[in-house]
């Protein structure tokens, strides 16, 4: 039988409208992501192969799924937040062996605060601009490309993709 191929250019995403993270313990990592990041639950659908609890995150929304399974080790999610000084508070505590931890500025001046959720889930904690911090704060901060040497583009890997996303983050710091 001929398999009918469709031309895929026609179809474009708009947004990104969820992600999806597993938990171990659903109520544990929905409390975390409650009492840390200000998510709240939102009303959530039954689902006959899942127990899962959906959270609002701005304009998106975090869906957490129970699963006894480990969370991927590279598989993340970032997350812009409003004060990263009062984030890294709220995370440093958490980092152990078990949740990792570490700080990057990245050659755009751009940060990456990584650590693990309670369900191991990575997360990646993002902020537009390393010029608008204490660096004598974070003594663990490394500049990605005194560590791993960069290209030129590098400097044009950005996690905002417009200036104006920037500066809204930076507007509300």
């Amino acid at each position: 039988m001929a398999r009918v191929v469709r031309d895929w250019r026609r179809v474009r995403a708009t947004a990104l409208n969820h992600v999806s993270i597993s938990a171990t313990d659903l109520e544990e990592s929905t409390l975390f992501y409650e009492r840390v990041f200000g998510m709240q639950r939102i009303p959530t659908p039954r689902f006959k192969d899942a127990t899962v609890q959906w959270l609002r995150v701005g304009g998106l929304q975090l869906h957490i799924f129970a699963e006894d399974v480990a969370a991927p080790r590279r598989h993340h999610i970032g997350l812009t937040v409003d004060d990263f000084d009062a984030a890294y508070e709220a995370v440093k505590g958490l980092s152990s062996a078990e949740f990792g931890w570490q700080l990057v500025e990245l050659p755009s001046g751009q940060l990456q605060l990584y650590f693990r959720d309670p369900g191991g889930n990575l997360i990646e904690l993002n902020w537009a601009d390393v010029r608008t911090i204490d660096r004598s704060r974070y003594p663990e901060l490394i500049r990605l490309e005194d560590e791993v040497p960069q290209p030129p583009t590098a400097h044009g890997a950005r996690l905002y993709l417009d200036d104006a996303e920037r500066d809204t983050v930076l507007a509300r710091s």
